[in-house]
């Protein structure tokens, strides 16, 4: 597995991705690319477009040129590589691909977007592989267009990278500031068995348990945990831990700690300081909690008691005067030199 994938997907459905555009979709529909969870396939499954397909495959084609989708990122950022999976597509998956990018502002209709940066050349595939390809472009994008020569089908589209929020949608307000799709991310956990932990993160609610991040059992006396990286330093307010969805596996008690250090993940000798004593929890519950703390932080690590699941943690809170400045700083020099190539 390429090292970009541990950055999370940022056109995934559930962060919020959409499929605005495709030029067809003949066999299998363009919103599948950016479904959660591995493609599934049922052998003799026929419908009235022949056989049915956990992906999106356009119709044979008898003219020159290729067929494409357009994906608006639910999380904008910068692209460290993307996947592209043809998996169950045998005999009719396409021979190449390319992937470009673009960065829009505000909401734009497909037609309007321009500017399109090619991102991943055009690269042989092969029929039911997983593609990782490498992006090696710095800037922040928020539309990405997938390009098959001539035609075929592609069962996913993941788009990994590092979020880079918008800070005018940060900058004096009070925000989660353990949102992934605010640039917060899970840097260190102790286990995953059953799930990621970056869907505690994730926007929305959690649909069912597989949703949000759960442990496997603890046998030997300890607890598990993860520590929260912030978008930049700020100070907490209200701490929300969810466990929805969690009927018979969520904690029994959670805790919270918070530090300030300049290293992505603390080092051992960092001073964690309390936010949230150790409190009961209950199961399918969402708790919010208003915290008496003042002091600034960059990381929150939350312990869980002694093992089980959680569906969301949320921080709310705002920025310190600094980091508002230093996010504008970086968003400014992510978006300021476009390297445009129009596709007509």
């Amino acid at each position: 597995m390429a090292d970009f994938t541990k950055f999370p997907d940022l056109a995934l459905r559930t962060h919020g991705g959409a499929v605005i555009a495709a030029n067809d979709e003949s066999f299998a529909e363009r919103e599948a690319l950016i479904r959660p969870g591995s493609p599934a396939f049922r052998t003799h499954t026929f419908g009235p477009k022949g056989q049915v397909y956990d992906g999106w495959e356009t119709r044979r084609r008898r003219a020159p040129g290729y067929d494409w989708a357009i994906i608006r990122l639910g999380l904008p950022g910068v692209i460290r590589g993307v996947v592209i999976d043809t998996a169950w597509f045998k005999g009719n998956y396409p021979p190449y691909a390319s992937v470009e990018a673009c960065a829009a502002e505000g909401h734009l209709a497909p037609v309007e977007l321009t500017d399109w940066v090619e991102i991943v050349p055009k690269t042989p595939l092969d029929g039911d592989a997983v593609h990782e390809l490498e992006v090696s472009n710095p800037r922040r994008f928020t539309h990405v267009r997938l390009n098959i020569f001539p035609d075929g089908g592609v069962a996913r589209l993941r788009v990994h990278g590092e979020v880079v929020p918008d800070p005018r949608f940060l900058t004096g307000l009070t925000v989660d500031l353990a949102a992934l799709q605010n640039g917060a991310s899970v840097v260190a956990c102790s286990n995953d068995f059953y799930s990621t932990p970056t869907n505690v993160i994730a926007p929305g609610l959690s649909r069912n348990q597989s949703e949000g991040w759960e442990t496997a059992r603890r046998r030997d006396g300890g607890n598990d945990w993860l520590i929260v990286r912030l978008p930049a330093p700020g100070r907490v307010a209200i701490a929300e831990l969810d466990t929805t969805n969690l009927l018979f596996n969520a904690p029994g008690w959670a805790s919270i700690s918070a530090t300030d250090s300049r290293a992505e993940l603390p080092p051992p000798t960092a001073k964690w300081f309390p936010l949230l004593p150790k409190t009961r929890l209950q199961p399918d519950t969402p708790h919010r909690f208003r915290l008496d703390s003042t002091r600034k932080i960059t990381h929150a690590r939350l312990d869980i008691y002694p093992d089980g699941g959680l569906a969301r943690l949320r921080l709310l809170g705002t920025l310190t005067e600094k980091a508002e400045r230093d996010l504008t700083t970086r968003y400014t020099a992510l978006t300021r030199t476009p390297q445009p190539r129009n596709r007509p």
